[in-house]
């Protein structure tokens, strides 16, 4: 079983402490419970404009048009905003508080049945929160 998981960096190493939709670059990663394989980087090109509205619908629509085609299933980040309703409609939406992608990817592989399971719901498909106490 292999996911594909687009991590919200600014740097490719660590994450950022803003919202998933607020990043600069999105890292895409193709994971296996033994493997991980770097496949690419998608450059967030969505913008807010001073009159944009915070949990606007047209960013998460732009967000997710970012990543079409790539067949994309589990989106990570330390911090969703309001849009993770509608962001969870199209992907797993995953929480870590991991600093390191690096770290988040070793939390991906203990937990890939649970993720793929949620995947599975379609639509209805939760959130799910892999911080650590």
């Amino acid at each position: 079983m292999a996911l594909k998981v687009a991590f919200a960096s600014d740097d490719g190493k660590t994450f950022m402490d803003r919202h998933f939709g607020d990043a600069e670059y999105y890292y895409v990663f193709e994971i296996t419970e033994s493997d991980s394989k770097f496949i690419k980087r998608i450059k967030n090109t969505t913008e807010e404009d001073d009159e944009s509205i915070h949990a606007d619908p047209e960013k998460a629509k732009g967000v997710a048009s970012l990543f079409k085609g790539e067949n994309i299933q589990v989106v990570v980040s330390k911090v969703f905003g309001p849009n993770i309703k509608r962001i969870k409609k199209k992907f797993v939406c995953v929480l870590m508080n991991h600093n390191t992608i690096k770290e988040s990817i070793n939390r991906i592989q203990q937990n890939l049945y649970i993720i793929n399971n949620e995947w599975s719901k379609g639509e209805e498909r939760g959130h799910i929160n892999l911080k650590e106490l």
